[in-house]
């Protein structure tokens, strides 16, 4: 057995064996096969698909290619979270302590920034000294400890889903079911969770950009999770505009900390009651999602919510001053604002040229060795349905560099699109996948 074949196999639109699939995912994590071929058998996937059962065969090839979590010890209901990506999606940063300020423990791994979707270990790291990089005893220490854990993937868990995520993200190869659905579910069945909550983005700023691929991505994820006893429920949310005002890396942060110490986001907050409501079904502590949600609302509004992610920055190292006191965070050189050239409704705020921007001044990456700019990024002075007068901001660019300043503006300015007519604000919730 040997790669080329099994590249030239994909290539001419035939499936791969199991035996096949092991040998890839085996010999790519242990350096035997370079980025270069992996890469020609990733874009092959990407064009010709995959059957369901190679799917399956991908997800556990790449759980069992390193280390598997038992989280059994905690003592609880594992629930875990995941979103298959976003423009501003700060969720994870926002409902795990909440979830975890209900008594309900939450251990999750989260990942890097992927094409114009960011990641939230990238968010994490800008708040100073918070640590990403936790072993698997640390994970389960500090969940016993606090009831909360976020870090970033270990690199035991799960390695061949790292190694190949970053190499989706170098090669323009993102959206993509087989590829999505394997990544996802292989790390959630090695991270060891026995249930999994799944937000299913899709629209413009979603690798899914229609509602009926969402839908086919969501029960394929179903499926896997029922073949491996995960019980899964995907939730489809809309992602035509950025989650939330903010799109950056410390801007998200800031945001996220805004919004547990009560201030109104209505479309984050849709999508975190949503989102919680199962999570809390799920973990066995209220069938009744209404009740769940209202549950939400009173740990954010008495202050609990807030006090867990406190709790998780200081126990994973981080400087709780910046959690107290937002404004310690750096800011870009130039905030610059995107000044309306007409009036209306905002009809459209197209949420994928909003994150090739903020991918453009630096809060993404190009290349996977990019290093991240956390000061960058977007904040929205209006949202869909708002209305604007003509020289008043759309949003403001943070941008550290002059050179790029002009090009982002106009490239933010074109993404909004504004119409004499009256317009809706976009309903959130699209429907759910169990």
């Amino acid at each position: 057995m040997d790669i080329l074949t099994i590249i030239g196999k994909k290539r001419d639109k035939q499936e791969l064996n199991k035996q096949e699939i092991n040998y890839f995912i085996t010999e790519y994590t242990k350096g035997n096969i370079p980025d270069y071929q992996a890469a020609a058998l990733i874009m092959a996937i990407y064009i010709n698909g995959m059957k369901e059962r190679e799917i399956t065969d991908l997800t556990l090839a790449m759980a069992d290619s390193g280390e598997k979590i038992d989280l059994s010890e905690i003592g609880a209901i594992m629930v875990d979270k995941h979103s298959t990506g976003g423009v501003g999606d700060k969720v994870t940063i926002v409902l795990l302590p909440i979830i975890a300020s209900l008594g309900i423990p939450v251990a999750k791994m989260s990942g890097r920034g992927l094409g114009i979707t960011g990641g939230t270990i990238d968010k994490l790291e800008a708040i100073p000294g918070y640590k990403t990089d936790l072993s698997v005893k640390k994970i389960i220490e500090n969940t016993q400890t606090i009831g909360i854990c976020l870090t970033g993937q270990t690199l035991d868990l799960a390695p061949a889903d790292k190694k190949i995520y970053a190499l989706r993200d170098a090669i323009n190869c993102t959206a993509n079911i087989p590829l999505i659905a394997s990544s996802i579910m292989s790390k959630k069945i090695a991270s060891g969770s026995h249930k999994i909550v799944i937000d299913a983005t899709c629209g413009k700023g979603a690798f899914m950009k229609t509602k009926e691929e969402a839908v086919a991505l969501s029960k394929m994820m179903v499926r896997i999770g029922k073949q491996v006893e995960r019980e899964t429920v995907c939730v489809l949310t809309n992602m035509d505009e950025p989650l939330g005002m903010a799109i950056g890396n410390s801007l998200e942060i800031i945001e996220a900390i805004e919004f547990l110490k009560g201030k109104s986001i209505p479309d984050l907050e849709e999508v975190v009651l949503e989102l919680g409501s199962y999570m809390i079904k799920l973990a066995g502590k209220g069938e009744n999602l209404s009740e769940n949600k209202e549950r939400i609302k009173e740990v954010i509004q008495n202050g609990k919510a807030f006090a867990k992610l406190f709790e998780l920055v200081l126990n994973q190292g981080g400087d709780t001053s910046y959690i107290e006191d937002t404004t310690k965070f750096s800011k870009a050189k130039y905030i610059l604002p995107v000044l309306a050239d007409e009036e209306g409704s905002v009809q459209e705020i197209d949420a994928e040229k909003i994150g090739s921007v903020s991918v453009y001044l630096g809060a993404g990456r190009m290349r996977k060795e990019d290093k991240i700019d956390y000061e960058v990024g977007i904040v929205l002075n209006k949202k869909i349905g708002d209305m604007v007068k003509i020289g008043e901001s759309l949003a403001f660019i943070h941008v550290n560099d002059e050179e790029k300043a002009q090009g982002a503006i106009e490239n933010v300015k074109n993404a909004f699109r504004i119409s004499e007519k009256k317009t809706m604000r976009p309903k959130m919730i699209l429907g759910s996948i169990e």
